[in-house]
């Protein structure tokens, strides 16, 4: 009877070890799994705005011009104007739309302005589309194909778009640089 009830036991150790294994390797899947769907959506946004961007410069807050696509020299701010601003209900404004992205504490975020030509008070709506980006680094490439750590260029005229936008984030689950380059129209 007590070898029966020690091999019962040896038997229920082994079982519940390999149940704990096989739960921390789903939990492990579960996480690796959201962080993919986290890189896939940032990914598609930002090439739905990158493939839809429009030549239309804007105004800031006090009225002075802005081009459209601003890259900072920093490379870690991007803003540009889009098409393709959804409008079911037929309302009476503009079909372009203004998004800007940008790195704020470690979360790449993306702003999207409810005018084009902004006024003092609307503030832009926030979308945290990363979490754990340790950088962003933004690059545009220009009509002879050289890569410029800005936009516009002090030769590009403020409704011209850089060819291409290649954006460099360093994600914290990630061993390595990630590099995305978005064709413009």
């Amino acid at each position: 009877m007590i070898v029966a009830v020690a091999i019962f036991a040896v038997l229920a150790v082994l079982a519940y070890a390999g149940l704990d294994a096989v739960l921390r390797q789903r939990a492990d899947l579960q996480a690796h799994y959201r962080d993919l769907h986290a890189l896939q959506r940032a990914y598609l946004v930002m090439q739905r705005d990158f493939s839809q961007a429009a030549p239309r410069p804007v105004r800031d807050e006090l009225g002075g011009p802005l081009p459209a696509l601003r890259g900072d020299p920093d490379g870690h701010v991007v803003a540009l104007t889009r098409a393709g601003y959804p409008n079911p209900a037929g309302l009476r404004r503009s079909q372009l739309l203004r998004v800007r992205y940008l790195l704020q504490d470690q979360t790449l975020r993306r702003l999207q302005f409810p005018v084009l030509d902004r006024a003092p008070t609307p503030l832009p709506a926030a979308d945290v589309l990363l979490r754990g980006v340790h950088s962003l680094r933004l690059r545009y490439r220009d009509a002879s194909g050289q890569w410029q750590a800005s936009w516009p260029t002090a030769a590009a005229a403020p409704d011209s778009l850089p060819a291409a936008v290649e954006v460099e984030l360093r994600v914290a689950h990630l061993p390595g640089p990630l590099r995305w380059v978005f064709v413009l129209p």
